[in-house]
């Protein structure tokens, strides 16, 4: 069953980094095709494209994240310390995705209609919670660790 689950990462991983790659060549086309039109258009054009870059760096990590979780290493997390590292970067990624977005949708609506700011500011407000909701879980992992080696117990 676990060979079957590294294939199926592994695949999904594959088609996750096309799909990423396909999304950042979109993201980039935006701005030139917009300079070929005018260059009115091309300042929401660049927005456009850092939007789609961010959102495809974010699924290449995800990719990433389970080539190196679930394809290539063979044994589970050997230390809490090394399940704390390795979460706290796939969640970092997500985070920066989120707060980038949010600020993008910020640009984005700020001239044209700014009551339409609401959405923007929650993907704000939602990645500040994700940060203390990390900065909770980073401080009770360590907490959980420090624990662990005062009683001598195997990690």
């Amino acid at each position: 069953m676990r060979f079957l689950s590294r294939i199926a990462f592994a695949i999904a991983s594959v088609v996750l980094i096309v799909l990423a790659m396909t999304l950042m060549a979109y993201g980039v086309s935006g701005p030139v095709l917009a300079m070929r039109n005018s260059w009115l258009g091309m300042r929401d054009a660049v927005i456009q494209a850092v939007s789609y870059v961010v959102i495809a760096i974010a699924v290449f990590d995800v990719a990433k994240y389970f080539v190196e979780e679930e394809v290539v290493q063979i044994k589970g997390k050997q230390t809490l310390a090394e399940a704390r590292v390795s979460l706290t970067r796939f969640i970092t990624t997500i985070i920066i995705a989120v707060f980038i977005e949010g600020l993008v949708g910020v640009f984005e609506v700020s001239n044209k209609s700014p009551a339409d700011m609401v959405y923007p500011v929650f993907l704000l407000l939602t990645a500040t919670l994700i940060v203390l909701v990390l900065g909770i879980y980073q401080r009770m992992s360590i907490g959980a660790e420090k624990e662990r080696k005062e009683k001598d117990l195997p990690e």
